[in-house]
């Protein structure tokens, strides 16, 4: 039986492998620890889709396995959201799968399979674009876009979803 424990954990670890973004702003560490699913051939976003099936559906943990992380150094803005230094929760609504907004919640080390609105910090829209093609993996970026500024970017299927920070 711990065999088999053991062997199902890695093959869903296989499936939707840990992944990290990082970057230093200002001499302050910013860093998101999420597990990256893929595709598969599956629609992602919309009605029906794999997405919907999740039990916080329509807000979404961001990822797979457990919730998305976001560890700061620095007080940052956020979409014009303030984000003191800490570690958070992401999660995004994406209700509609082309106006997506960006969930920065209090509550920390869960699975994602719950969401508390109440211990929400707060909801910023995301700009969204779409990729030349495909992105199979889902994948966060943390771009340098200034002295004190970034640009969080969140990209899977046919959806690119970002918004800036400034470091406070």
């Amino acid at each position: 039986m711990v065999v088999l424990l053991c062997i199902s954990s890695s093959l869903v670890e296989a499936q939707s492998p840990p992944a990290q973004a990082a970057l230093t702003v200002d001499g302050k560490k910013l860093s998101i620890a999420y597990f990256a699913p893929s595709v598969r051939g599956r629609t992602v976003f919309g009605e029906g889709s794999v997405i919907s099936k999740d039990p916080t559906y329509p807000v979404w943990r961001a990822g797979a396995n457990n919730a998305t992380t976001l560890m700061t150094e620095a007080d940052l803005t956020v979409g014009g959201l303030a984000v003191p230094k800490g570690v958070y929760t992401l999660y995004a609504l994406v209700k509609d799968p082309n106006a997506w907004e960006l969930i920065i919640s209090k509550e920390t080390r869960q699975w994602g399979t719950e969401y508390h609105p109440n211990l929400d910090l707060g909801r910023v829209k995301m700009q969204m674009s779409k990729p030349p093609a495909l992105i199979e993996r889902l994948k966060y970026t943390l771009t340098s876009t200034g002295a004190n500024s970034a640009k969080l970017e969140l990209a899977w299927e046919n959806h690119v979803a970002s918004v800036p920070i400034t470091v406070r």
